[in-house]
């Protein structure tokens, strides 16, 4: 590795899986210093124990402000600063829009949009001019996708803040871009509320979709992640970088 992100102090939300967990382990290759949190104690030790060195885990729930205060607590106490935020907690369920109860369309809302945004209000102040937010959006931010309309909604949202937040911090030089991934393989389908089998034909499914004929795999969107939070980006804000295998482009 080239130690690209040396001395740098990286935080990084559902940071013990998928997408997030790759990202911390490529951060930290890079030469970070990474804190992720997530919901589950049990899944950020294992997260931990696999990226092995220089991470501190903090377990809470984006989507509880109280959470989030505890969290920068902790990442003011141990580095006293942020120079990169990887904004990834997230997800959804499949609902049609003739059944989706009230309590789907929060639980979405609730993490994907409030907890998105008040992850990067409450990381400003510890943040240094000059920093890079990487908020994940997806590739349905732009593509219609039936019984999946409230996730898609979501992240258009997210992709909505990246925009935004680009003009508001622009005095401070901090750079904001979303990144989108495509179908990736990990657990989300399943916890999509779809079973093993329904996850295994969507997989397919989406795969036939996308013209690299394959899902992409986390590591793939890590090494976006590491682009988008270096100087090798340093002319970049306020995109919405697709990583998909062209299934929202052509």
């Amino acid at each position: 590795m080239s130690n690209i992100l040396a001395n740098k102090v990286a935080v990084i939300t559902g940071g013990n899986s998928g997408i997030g967990l790759a990202t911390a382990q490529r951060f930290v290759a890079e030469g970070a210093q990474v804190v992720i949190t997530g919901r589950r104690e049990k899944d950020l030790e294992a997260a931990a124990a696999l990226i092995g060195k220089n991470v501190t885990t903090v377990a809470g729930d984006v989507s509880n402000l109280d959470d989030l205060d505890r969290l920068f607590s902790v990442v003011q106490e141990k580095h006293g600063r942020i120079d990169i935020l990887f904004a990834n907690a997230g997800g959804g369920t499949v609902a049609p829009l003739a059944t989706a109860s009230e309590s789907h369309f929060d639980q979405i809302f609730d993490t994907n949009v409030k907890g998105l945004f008040f992850t990067v209000q409450k990381a400003l102040p510890l943040f240094q001019d000059g920093g890079s937010i990487i908020l994940t959006s997806s590739n349905a931010n732009v593509l219609g996708v039936p019984t999946f309309t409230a996730y898609a909604a979501s992240k258009a949202a997210v992709r909505s803040f990246a925009r935004g937040w680009t003009l508001e911090l622009k005095e401070r030089n901090i750079r904001v871009n979303s990144l989108s991934p495509g179908p990736i393989e990990t657990p989300a389908l399943e916890k999509a509320g779809l079973s093993a089998e329904q996850a295994e034909q969507a997989a397919a499914g989406f795969a036939s979709q996308v013209p690299l004929g394959r899902r992409g795999k986390p590591e793939e969107i890590a090494s976006v992640a590491v682009f988008l939070a270096s100087d090798q980006s340093s002319y970049i804000t306020g995109i919405d970088l697709a990583v998909d295998g062209g299934m929202a482009q052509v």
